[in-house]
């Protein structure tokens, strides 16, 4: 088993460039790097207000809340899986009951109540995915229907605010000038890459996005394996909402909105392959800084947000486009 996964593994990590030429493989491991040097520099030249440590911090706050989601979310596309769309409710399911249950159990409990919850939504959807067979689409996006419903009626569709300002000030804090939001999602990012990349979960998950029956054959658990990407979507969400919700002191239940796009288009830009097989949380986050960095330079630039998305919604569509054809041109 352990020389096929590798095998699968092999082609789905370092066989993709390959065949292609010595500017298409310099050009996907260097473009994303070049683009992101190009727009920090463009910012810099456009906007006094750019480099500036207030920026920056908001730039890398906003990072992480979004960051913790796209961690899970490159489980997802690696396994096979191709999106989860109920992050928008699971973010909300974190968000609201990490300062709805503070009165009744106290804040501590009530954040691991509601990323357990948040998890439990992610596990009914890797169910429904891993071992019913129902298309990740529909499954998430009628499990995140099923679960904002829930939510909405449980708080009375309206605005929930937090009872202990202390537990904003903790996540508000900093540690040698970093907020402290920004390193529990780098220690998210850390545990992610290392159980992508060095654990044999990592490994059966490429195996599983890169040859299904495959993996199948040679004896990897695909099911449980796709069904944990969701599970692990779904912790990393709940834990982005319970974040978001003590930052604010305040959830409602279209908390979430928007997310999912986020974390998609991130994923996707950085280079993971939306077919399955292919990518690595550094790449992801890579894309996650790029559109982080274009997002507020457009917004510091004054371009409307209708405009913003267009710009989002073209990238996503170039990079698919780009995963297409590099696949195509691995197995010409």
């Amino acid at each position: 088993m352990t020389n096929t996964t590798a095998a699968i593994q092999s082609e789905g990590t370092n066989g993709r460039f390959n065949r292609g030429s010595r500017l298409v493989d310099l050009l996907s491991r260097a473009g994303l790097a070049l683009a992101i040097l190009a727009i920090v520099l463009y910012g810099s030249l456009s906007s006094p207000v750019f480099f500036t440590t207030g920026n920056f911090v908001n730039v890398m706050t906003s990072m992480a809340i979004v960051g913790i989601v796209v961690v899970g979310m490159t489980f997802v596309l690696v396994v096979g899986g191709l999106a989860d769309l109920s992050v928008p409710a699971t973010i909300a399911c974190g968000a609201i009951l990490s300062l709805a249950l503070q009165p009744m159990i106290g804040p501590v409990p009530a954040f691991i109540v509601a990323v357990s919850l948040a998890g439990f939504c992610g596990l009914v959807s890797g169910i429904l995915v891993g071992y019913v067979g129902i298309n990740p689409i529909i499954a998430t996006l009628g499990v995140g229907t099923i679960v904002l419903g829930i939510v909405q009626a449980a708080v009375g569709g309206v605005i929930v605010y937090g009872t202990d300002p202390a537990t904003a000030v903790l996540v508000k804090s900093r540690i040698f000038g970093i907020p402290a939001i920004v390193l529990i999602f780098l220690v998210i990012a850390v545990i992610g890459n290392f159980v992508l990349s060095r654990s044999f979960w990592g490994r059966w998950t490429f195996a599983t996005g890169g040859n299904y029956s495959a993996a199948e054959a040679s004896a990897v658990p695909v099911r449980a394996v796709k069904a944990g990407a969701f599970v692990i979507t779904g912790l990393c969400s709940g834990l982005s909402g319970g974040l978001l919700g003590l930052t604010l002191q305040s959830a409602r239940p279209l908390v979430g909105t928007g997310y999912e796009f986020s974390a998609i288009t991130a994923v996707v830009v950085g280079g993971v392959s939306i077919m399955g097989g292919f990518g690595s949380v550094p790449r992801a986050i890579a894309g996650l800084v790029f559109v982080q960095i274009l997002t507020n330079v457009m917004v510091l630039q004054g371009v409307r947000t209708p405009v913003q998305g267009f710009v989002l919604g073209l990238l996503i569509a170039g990079a698919v486009a780009l995963d297409v054809a590099l696949r195509k041109r691995g197995v010409a």
